[in-house]
């Protein structure tokens, strides 16, 4: 248990580090008109959670420690975009593809909402 704790806290810290600084270096190159910051994050934790699950799955290179501190810790901590899509990935390759669209849907559209009632509720009291 212990070893599991310490991958995640490494993982963690790294991925915290890595979208503050990431994120950023973008929004200083690029400007804060549009999340570009946010957006490079997003899609860079997607592609390596994504390239993770390859090596975990099919090549079978990556012990259960190293996938804690990588795909749990590290995208966890600099997205958690990036565990989102590979939990609708996990439905679709589960032939849940009907679950994996409405997962997508209802995160987006009711985390959107939810926000905003959140930002209504502070303006109320």
């Amino acid at each position: 248990m212990i070893k599991q704790l310490t991958a995640l806290i490494i993982g963690g810290e790294a991925g915290t580090l890595v979208r503050y600084f990431t994120a950023g270096a973008v929004y200083q190159a690029a400007g804060s008109a549009f999340p570009y910051g946010t957006l490079v994050v997003n899609l860079a934790g997607c592609g390596l959670i994504g390239f993770l699950t390859g090596l975990s799955q099919d090549k079978f290179v990556l012990s259960g420690e190293v996938r804690l501190l990588l795909m749990v810790g590290f995208c966890g901590a600099m997205t958690t975009f990036s565990t989102f899509i590979y939990e609708s990935e996990a439905l679709i390759r589960d032939g849940q593809t009907l679950r994996a669209l409405f997962n997508v849907l209802i995160s987006v559209t009711a985390g959107f909402l939810l926000f905003r009632l959140g930002i209504w509720a502070a303006d109320v009291i």
